[in-house]
């Protein structure tokens, strides 16, 4: 980064540092720069380093490490480093934590870090909004969200803030308390929305335009069934749908096919591996079973390269893996606002 920066310190933002930040920021369209740049090869995006074990309790627990870098007007690198314990809500803490750091252009010191789960939920619901503003036929009145944690969140924030049209949010969670936890932190809706708990993921589905699974689960629940003509389905947390969604679904979006199709743990990525799937400009495997081809990746739909919707009817799902240049570039707008606002404590090394 170009600023200059004392070589002997660092600013360090807390997450309250970062959350006046990100109010400054319009974070959907930052991400749409991101994706503009990858799509024309002005990103360095490496594979992310992912780190499972069991810790004391006998929890499966990770840490992901996630440098990147972006060109254009930012030409800024760094890493994410997000740590995660799905059990971690029941000692009163996030599930998710982290930090991020920027460096220096020139000297590639570390110039900032800051909280990263923040930055990271604000991009993943960031992501959500810019693919529905893409994807969409009319105007979007009707979302359903499963889950009701952080992410959530976020997204119901983004979702007020980005669809003028949105009438209703409905949520579903298998723990009707954390819906209540997530009502009371919510800021205030706008009159026009109402945001409705339903019995079950299957009454929030059916009637939504937009459908924005946000969960931990690793058993695909939602079919394709369940989905109305012309339905958006971000996938979130990568595991909600059932394969007959990738089947049947008039057009799959990636944000990038290549982390996807290295990955062995997420649908799609094993449905690669199990020869089932290929990218959008992948040759078609000379072995005769059923093949499914990825339609595009959302960099291609921002730099006019693919059209994602070809009918009001068409049914598109988008499996966002995640990327780390979505951190790395609201992380560089946060820290030259933050410095511009004066925020942030300087720490030496």
């Amino acid at each position: 980064m170009s600023e200059h920066v004392p070589a002997d310190t660092f600013l360090y933002l807390t997450r309250k540092d970062v959350m006046a930040t990100c109010a400054h920021l319009d974070s959907v369209e930052i991400i749409r720069e991101v994706f503009r740049l990858h799509a024309t090869n002005q990103t360095i995006l490496p594979d992310e380093a992912y780190l499972g074990w069991r810790n004391n309790q006998g929890e499966q627990v990770r840490s992901i490490n996630m440098p990147a870098y972006v060109g254009g007007t930012l030409q800024s690198a760094g890493t994410k480093i997000i740590n995660g314990n799905i059990a971690n809500p029941t000692r009163g803490l996030p599930r998710a934590s982290g930090l991020t750091l920027l460096y220096d252009d020139t000297t590639v010191r570390v110039t900032c870090m800051m909280e990263s789960a923040y930055v990271s939920s604000l991009r993943t619901a960031s992501v959500s909004i810019l693919s529905a503003l893409l994807l969409q036929d009319t105007p979007i009145e009707h979302v359903a969200v499963i889950g009701a944690g952080v992410i959530a969140q976020m997204h119901i924030e983004l979702l007020m803030k980005y669809l003028p049209a949105l009438r209703t949010i409905r949520i579903f969670d298998i723990n009707p308390q954390q819906i209540d936890q997530l009502r009371r932190a919510l800021t205030a809706l706008p009159q026009q929305v109402t945001l409705q708990a339903t019995a079950t993921a299957e009454e929030a589905v059916r009637s939504a335009q937009l459908i924005i699974p946000a969960t931990t689960t690793t058993s695909p629940y939602i079919p394709y069934n369940w989905l109305q003509a012309g339905a958006i389905v971000v996938n979130v947390s990568l595991d909600d749908v059932m394969p007959d969604v990738v089947w049947q679904a008039n057009a799959i979006i990636v944000d990038d096919w290549m982390l996807v199709k290295n990955d062995t743990r997420r649908l799609l990525g094993r449905m690669y591996h199990e020869g089932s799937l290929v990218g959008p400009d992948d040759p078609a495997p000379a072995h005769s079973q059923a093949i499914r081809r990825v339609d595009a990746q959302l960099g291609d739909l921002v730099d006019g390269r693919r059209v994602g919707r070809q009918s009001a009817q068409d049914i598109i799902l988008v499996n966002p893996f995640g990327l780390a240049i979505e951190d790395v570039a609201l992380a560089t707008y946060v820290y030259r606002t933050a410095r511009e606002l004066g925020l942030g404590q300087h720490l030496s090394y």
